[in-house]
């Protein structure tokens, strides 16, 4: 097994990469890393590990997601707030951020 050294949010990492999987693994991070840049950058969540959930709840919403059978949004249905999502996927990451933050609670512990 490799080792790659990735930086996530800022933060490095030492990781462990079956050999061959170096692409597939700087893919992943790179995902992983603009999606929690994404929720950083709306500056309503400050916590590093409130925003690794999220980012991973994301990701894992998007794995679930049947194929899409409708043509592509184009940029006249984007807003100006984040232009890299549509006005169906702010409003659903909306509802999965609020959901979250009632499940958290105040002390924005899972357990």
């Amino acid at each position: 097994m490799k080792q790659v050294e990735v930086k996530i949010l800022g933060q490095g990492y030492l990781l462990g990469c079956p050999e061959g999987g170096e692409a597939r693994l700087h893919e992943a991070v790179q995902r992983l890393d603009a999606a929690m840049c994404t929720i950083r950058d709306a500056g309503k969540i400050k916590a590093r590990d409130r925003i690794a959930v999220l980012a991973a709840l994301n990701l894992a919403f998007e794995l679930t997601e049947p194929p899409p059978t409708a043509p592509e949004v184009t940029n006249s249905h984007r807003t100006d707030t984040h232009p890299d999502l549509s006005v169906a996927e702010q409003a659903t990451l909306g509802a999965l951020l609020g959901r979250l933050d009632k499940a958290l609670g105040e002390d924005g512990r899972l357990l």
